[in-house]
Formats: C-alpha cells, structure tokens, sequence
C-alpha cells in the first residue's frame, strides 16, 4: 500500500462523511453531490485495493495475515457503494447522509486495519 494514497482516503472518507452529516443537518436528502463523492472515494479505494492486490498477489508482499487482508480490501471497496444504496432507497427522508456518513466512517475503519496489517508485514 501507498501511505500517502493511504493519508488521501482518510481525509476524503472524512471530508465525506462530514458532508453527510451536513446535508442531514440540513434536511436533505442524497443528492448528486454525494454521489460524486462516494464515487470520488470509492475511485480512491479502488486504486488502493488494486495496487495492494497486485503486491500480495504478485509475491511482492508477504503478509503475516494474508487471508485477513485480503477480505479487507474487498470490504473497503464494497462499504460505500453498500451504503449509497441504502441512502437513496427512501427518497422521503433525511437521514440519508447520515447513512453515507456512517459507511465512510467504516471504510476509514477498514483502511486503518489494512495499513495495520500492512505495515505488520514491514516491521
């Protein structure tokens, strides 16, 4: 993994899920523009999890915990698109932001265990 790709996803799933919260805050529901940042940082997390895929897969890296890893990249990838979904399915209320503020903060939470595990295999 990068570890400024990886300081990059953190800020952006941050700055999303803060954005959530505003347009909860706000009243609204998801609109385009948190689809633009859901696919912003979800193009971030595929970078990601592709260059991370290719090392361990490749025999590049090898991680104490590989299996482990490897589901959490899947996770990373999946958490957002997941939440987005269920943001938009009741278009009459408000709390979809919350529901996309909620999936970004879990994605920084996968990311952080990645980069954990990861750098357990640098040590």
């Amino acid at each position: 993994m990068i570890g400024a790709l990886v300081i990059v996803v953190y800020v952006a799933a941050g700055l999303l899920a803060l954005y959530g919260l505003v347009r909860t805050a706000q009243g609204h529901h998801p609109g385009r523009d948190i689809r633009i940042g859901v696919g912003i940082v979800e193009a971030l997390l595929v970078v990601q999890a592709a260059i991370a895929a290719f090392r361990v897969l490749g025999g590049g890296v090898t991680l104490p915990e590989q299996g482990t890893f490897l589901i959490y990249l899947v996770v990373t990838v999946c958490v957002l698109p997941i939440g987005m979904q269920f943001a938009v399915t009741e278009p009459t209320t408000r709390w979809g932001g919350a529901v996309v503020a909620v999936a970004a903060i879990g994605t920084g939470v996968a990311v952080w265990r990645t980069a954990e595990l990861w750098a357990a295999a640098n040590v």
